[in-house]
């Protein structure tokens, strides 16, 4: 049965929040993280790529690739490409780099990080072990659930650097952990929900970026509006079979951390997963689509891990099944998705 979530509200303040926290990358969402944390932090520590991101942000006061438009005051900011300095540094670190870069960042690790709190940003599989972060990060760093928290929902990166309205959820499964960071993230243009579903909600981030490819291919097809509707409905029921196949929790796949996220992924044109996909179904091969865009579509590599889990598990799932055999099969798109619209209902 579904199990509401619980809406925390911080309390305002005029000051800003001494906590030690830190962001480690510096993608678009990283950036537009970071944008946030400065919002009610005085200091906030980034650990970004290299000496030349670094340099080139410490000159301008913006991220040279990312986001560009986004000032940042340089007194609010402590950057670093060590990704040691920064957790020393920090009680709170978010990771928010690439799935697929992930590994190799934190392998480099070799400071005392016990206690700290380790926030996921990353929406996507990490290859090295094809797992999810939170096991991951409890597998390979004996990193237990209780310093681990999830950044979730519908929260396109370009809408943060305008400040429109969004709406994120922090699944973890202490209460003072989730109070410290709706503390630091809420604003007046982030709303901050709660909720104690770490791996769906992990799970489900990953999932809809699948389920954005194959939006984005019906696109290119040259499927409309309706068909659309149609294909994120049954998209929605997917997602709630894998996840109670997965890990059986109280969660209503309705709220925004789940289906929001799938339906934002799935419309926006800001969302990179669906425009890889609309490349495919204009006829591009995934390589060449791939290598077109100048950000990663974490749904490519998560497909081949979820299809994978979902055949371990007996699952019938036809779109993770179609978007897999256009993936990593060479199966024709246009072929596939017209099989595909005589399983959904």
């Amino acid at each position: 049965m579904a199990k509401k979530k619980t809406n925390i509200e911080s309390n305002p303040k005029k000051s800003k929040n001494d906590v030690a926290v830190g962001v480690v990358g510096s993608g678009s969402f990283a950036t537009a993280i970071v944008k946030m944390l400065v919002e009610n932090c005085k200091i906030v520590h980034w650990c970004v790529r290299n000496e030349y991101v670094k340099g080139a942000i410490e000159q301008r006061g913006h991220n040279p690739t990312y986001l560009t438009a986004v000032n940042f005051n340089l007194k609010n900011l402590k950057l670093t490409t060590d990704v040691n300095e920064l957790v020393s540094a920090c009680e709170i670190i978010v990771l928010a780099t690439p799935s697929i870069y992930l590994s190799d960042t934190l392998e480099k690790m070799t400071c005392d990080y016990q206690n700290k709190i380790f926030v996921s940003a990353i929406k996507g599989i990490i290859p090295k072990v094809n797992d999810v972060v939170a096991h991951y990060l409890r597998d390979e760093f004996k990193i237990g659930f209780r310093n681990q928290a999830v950044i979730a929902g519908p929260c396109h990166a370009e809408e943060v650097a305008m400040e429109r309205l969004s709406y994120l959820t922090v699944a973890t499964v202490e209460d003072e952990v989730s109070q410290k960071l709706v503390d630091i993230f809420n604003s007046d243009f982030i709303k901050m929900h709660s909720s104690k579903d770490i791996l769906g909600n992990e799970y489900s981030a990953i999932l809809k970026n699948i389920f954005a490819i194959g939006a984005g291919i019906a696109s290119g097809l040259g499927y409309g509006d309706n068909f659309t509707a149609v294909f994120v409905s049954n998209a929605i029921r997917e997602m709630e079979t894998f996840l109670e196949a997965i890990y059986e929790a109280p969660r209503d796949v309705n709220e925004s951390a789940y289906l929001g996220d799938l339906l934002v992924t799935a419309y926006s044109l800001f969302s990179r997963n669906r425009n890889l996909g609309n490349l495919i179904g204009k006829g591009y091969t995934v390589k060449s689509a791939i290598q077109s865009m100048k950000m990663i579509a974490e749904g490519y590599y998560a497909a081949n891990s979820i299809y994978k889990t979902s055949k371990e598990k007996g699952l019938k799932l036809p779109i993770v099944d179609t978007i897999y055999g256009i993936l990593y099969e060479g199966k024709n798109a246009e072929k596939q998705f017209k099989k595909l619209t005589a399983k959904l209902n």
